[in-house]
């Protein structure tokens, strides 16, 4: 472990990195890489990055990649998880290119300083939100290394009613967005996501509920604006052009109450939206709808888990490689 890491709330041998960021107009910012080395490395790597409300946990989808020889590094991104600090909004930032410097920074520190160099050595891995800014940073960086991106969910557009995704509604997002960054959005937010995840009522994972609230943080208009503008640049059509999988539940259902249907759906976002969408990250893209998946795929339960490592075995094994 070198000076400038710590062992991670994980435990070892997770070891985590303070990332130092531009202070904003909050005051300071920082991310968090954290990592782990495989037992016997193939020179490549993962660098994995989370989604809205939510940080680095999963330890089970790590060592899948650890197994087969990747080291694994998941960038908990500025004020999310363990990168919040008592002065900061959560999760809150106006542009999601803001996030390309820490991205850039943990890119670095993989490559040039960790020795993974060769073309196509890194695979970025993502999930929901994250999934949008990594294909719009991966568009925009285009990295010799990158060997993959892997997009578990990813937030291509606007769940909800269609009224929402109007170009009036656009309109008065972006004048509130500017004007009123941090005014919060008033939204009912039930709960039974986190609750179908956490050990505590309904799952079989455990994780910090400061980090990922069982009710999720607020939304704020300026955060949401920054998200539209987002798949604003998808919907124009992006150009990764490493290959790229998408995976995502079979189907969306709408569960106010904790029921069955909430363990085997994605009740977070809208599916038709991710396959409409799948084909404009880039050239090369391979899109796998997982039945009875929910919303974090790889948090599903173990039957439907299966399956989806079974779907990334294959894909990884055809464009990537052991």
């Amino acid at each position: 472990m070198r000076a400038d890491q710590t062992v991670d709330v994980l435990g070892e041998p997770w070891v985590a990195e303070t990332i130092g960021l531009p202070p904003d107009e909050e005051g300071a910012v920082v991310a968090t890489l954290v990592s782990r080395r495989a037992a016997e490395p193939n020179g490549r790597a993962v660098l994995h990055v989370h989604g809205f409300a939510d940080y680095f946990f999963h330890t089970d989808y790590a060592d899948w990649w650890l197994s087969r020889g990747y080291d694994f590094y998941a960038l908990d991104l500025r004020k999310y998880g363990r990168s919040i600090r008592p002065h900061q909004t959560p999760t809150f930032v106006t542009d999601l290119h803001d996030y390309f410097a820490e991205i850039d920074l943990a890119w670095w520190r993989i490559t040039e300083r960790d020795g993974h160099t060769a073309p196509g050595s890194v695979v970025v891995s993502a999930h929901s939100t994250g999934g949008l800014t990594t294909a719009l940073w991966a568009h925009h960086r285009q990295p010799d290394g990158l060997a993959a991106l892997v997009l578990n969910s990813p937030w291509l557009d606007l769940q909800g009613a269609a009224w929402q995704r109007t170009a009036a509604a656009g309109r008065v997002l972006d004048r509130v967005g500017r004007r009123q960054p941090t005014r919060e959005l008033s939204r009912d937010v039930s709960g039974v996501y986190g609750r179908s995840l956490h050990r505590s009522y309904a799952g079989e994972w455990d994780y910090d509920l400061a980090w990922k609230p069982i009710e999720s943080f607020p939304v704020r208009f300026g955060w949401l604006r920054a998200i539209r503008q987002g798949h604003a640049e998808v919907h124009a059509g992006l150009s990764v052009l490493a290959p790229v999988l998408i995976l995502s539940s079979a189907a969306t259902v709408n569960a106010p109450e904790l029921t069955d249907d909430v363990h085997s759906h994605d009740i977070v976002l809208d599916v038709p939206q991710i396959r409409r969408w799948a084909a404009s990250v880039g050239p090369h893209v391979t899109y796998v709808a997982v039945d009875g998946a929910r919303h974090d795929v790889v948090l599903s339960l173990p039957p439907v888990r299966k399956r989806v490592y079974d779907e990334l075995d294959r894909w990884v094994t055809a464009y990537v490689g052991r």
